[in-house]
């Protein structure tokens, strides 16, 4: 997307994916108004339909860390898609992690490029 819109965090490892939204959601100045899913090695992590009308559901975020992303699938690279209908699909580098360290004062945003698109404006294309 063009003007480029960036976030650098420092998250826990430990970081359950339900949080890891929620603290992307800060970073970018949404509102946790949509549905999301974190893709990795054709795996999804999301938040379960509780009547499981909408296909294959997918791994529950609630249940899940960062780090069962990186020891299930070996990536370094994981997709967070946010609202389906705009479909914003942002790509999360994982650069370094650290085992045995301090969370203390995290997460922790270290930079950020290029303002958010706000909520509901249509996707890629509404913003332009």
């Amino acid at each position: 997307m063009k003007p480029e819109v960036m976030r650098c965090l420092v998250v826990p490892v430990t970081l359950r994916l339900d949080r890891l939204h929620l603290t992307l959601q800060a970073a970018f100045g949404w509102t946790n108004s949509h549905l999301f899913e974190f893709l990795a090695a054709e795996r999804r992590w999301g938040i379960p339909d509780p009547d499981g009308d909408f296909g294959p559901q997918p791994i529950d975020a609630r249940k899940a860390r960062l780090s069962d992303i990186v020891q299930e699938t070996g990536v370094k690279t994981i997709h967070y898609l946010y609202d389906f209908g705009d479909s914003w699909d942002h790509v999360i580098k994982l650069e370094k992690w650290f085992d045995n360290t301090t969370t203390e004062g995290l997460p922790l945003l270290l930079e950020a490029i290029g303002r958010c698109p706000p909520e509901d404006v249509g996707g890629a294309s509404g913003y332009a």
